[in-house]
Parts: structure tokens; sequence; C-alpha cells
């Protein structure tokens, strides 16, 4: 019999607070790197190696995304991978779930679950407005408000700066999606127009994970202007090109883990025992 029930690795806040919530319902959880120091967050054991934590419990519990740069590294997760063992984390790998599919070993991924999904976009949205908030000394309040992308976080974005009086323009290359943003009371921006319009924008968000904001494009965007990029990845723009032209780029990762930890890691923490418990 394992020692702990669950391990949880890596991540950011969102992680580590997701610790209390399992001790609560009565679970028996190792730590390894979580965010936290064991002062803070009181796990009942703490793995000196990933190896140690994942032989200690059945179930593993990652981040979002599930593999970090210096924390966890997916090929030393698949080292020790057994087939008692049920993985969960965010933006997981295709590679990585169709591997753990032929192991006959469980992997949940927390983005592919549409209710999660929405809240992460939820509590993305409110970090973006609160990044741009402390970064420009000026209001959302009738601000020329573009949004690069009009997914999930790309319309709920905009829903939040609407309800903030924000002068909001969609961008994007679907006509679908430009129809419905108009419909939801934006503006519709093809991306063929994009360059042209740039110079317009106060504020600029890019949800699109790929980049649209090259250095043509950052040579039209004016320079008392704010982008904020929550893209996953390496976001959306040429980060080089926009210090170079001194334009003001944050590239804001992890939003939900930052400013809404306590909430997510609930939804999270329920979120895996109810498939521990189904």
């Amino acid at each position: 019999m394992a020692e702990y029930d669950i391990a949880v690795i890596g991540g950011d806040k969102r992680t580590a607070y997701m610790i209390p919530f399992f001790m609560e319902r009565g679970y028996r959880v190792i730590g390894y790197k979580v965010y936290h120091t064991r002062e803070e967050i009181r796990a009942d054991g703490y793995a000196d190696s990933l190896r140690q934590a994942m032989e200690s419990a059945g179930i593993i519990v990652g981040g979002i995304p599930i593999e970090k740069k210096g924390i966890v590294n997916l090929r030393e997760l698949s080292r020790h991978m057994r087939k008692c063992h049920t993985v969960f984390g965010g933006v997981i790998p295709e590679a990585f779930r169709q591997e753990c599919g032929e192991r006959g070993i469980l992997c949940y991924d927390f983005m592919r679950d549409e209710s999660l999904a929405v809240f992460n976009a939820v509590a993305t949205a409110e970090g973006a407005i609160l990044e741009a908030l402390l970064h420009k000394e000026t209001n959302i309040h009738q601000s020329s408000s573009l949004v690069l992308g009009y997914g999930r976080c790309g319309k709920v974005l905009c829903d939040k700066l609407k309800a903030l009086s924000a002068e909001v323009t969609v961008c994007a290359n679907s006509q679908p999606e430009l129809a419905l943003a108009e419909a939801m009371g934006m503006k519709a921006l093809p991306m063929g127009s994009l360059t042209e319009a740039l110079t317009g924008f106060e504020y600029i968000y890019n949800t699109i994970p790929a980049v649209v904001l090259g250095g043509e494009r950052l040579k039209q965007v004016k320079k008392e202007a704010l982008i904020i990029d929550i893209a996953s990845g390496r976001g959306g723009l040429d980060y080089q090109e926009a210090e170079r032209l001194q334009i003001r780029a944050l590239h804001c990762l992890g939003l939900p883990g930052k400013y809404a930890a306590g909430i997510s890691a609930k939804r999270l923490a329920d979120y895996v025992i109810a498939k521990m418990q189904g």
C-alpha cells in the first residue's frame, strides 16, 4: 500500500493550494517542488525527488502546464510512471497523453474539461485587466481596446472589458467569430486589416498563441500603448522587436495562479476528487 494517496508536484500557487483541500477531505498528500515553502503549505510529507514522490502515491497531480523547466520534466515523469498511476495536469502534450493510453495509465488534462477551461478563462481575463490597470496610468473606461482572437479567453475578456465601458474591437480571421463579436456589441476587424489599424489603440490584448505582432505591425503601435499578451507558449509577438521599439509588452502567463489561486485550486481539487471517486 502506498504511503500517500496523492503526490502534488510542481506548478504554481494553484497547485500548492490544492494540498489543504485534499487534506481536508481526508487524503494523505506528499508534495514535491510545490510553489510555497513547507512552512506555508503543510502537506503530510515532502519528497526530495520526483521518483520518491511518484513511488509514494498513486495519484499524481501536476500544474498548468504540467511541464515546467527546472521543476517537472515529462521524460523523467514518464520514466517513473507505472500502471498504478493516474496523472492530472494542464496543457498536457498529446504525445504524452497517447503514451499514457498505450501503457494503461489514466491521464486527465484540466484544460480539456470545458467547465474548468471556462473558469480558467474568467480568471485569466480578470488578471489581464488587472495587469493593464497596474501598468498604465489611465482608465479602462472609454479606452480604445483591441482584443486579438475571439476564442474562449477572447470572448470572456471582451465581455469584461465591455462591462467596464471600454471601446472594444475584436480582430480575428474567422468571419463567424467577427459576426458574433459585432452581435455582442464589439467592433470587428479582419486580420488582414490589422496593420493599418494598430495605431488607434491604447490597449492591445493578445490571446492568439502565434506571432501575430511582428516587426512591421509593431512599428504601427503607438509608443504610449500597452500590450498584454496572455497567449500560451512563447506568446503572440516579437518581444525583441517590441523592446527595440520601446513598446511596453507584457507576457502574462499563469494569471489564475497569480490572482485567483485559492478558488482555482478548489475547482481543480474538486475535479481530481470527482475523478478519483468516479
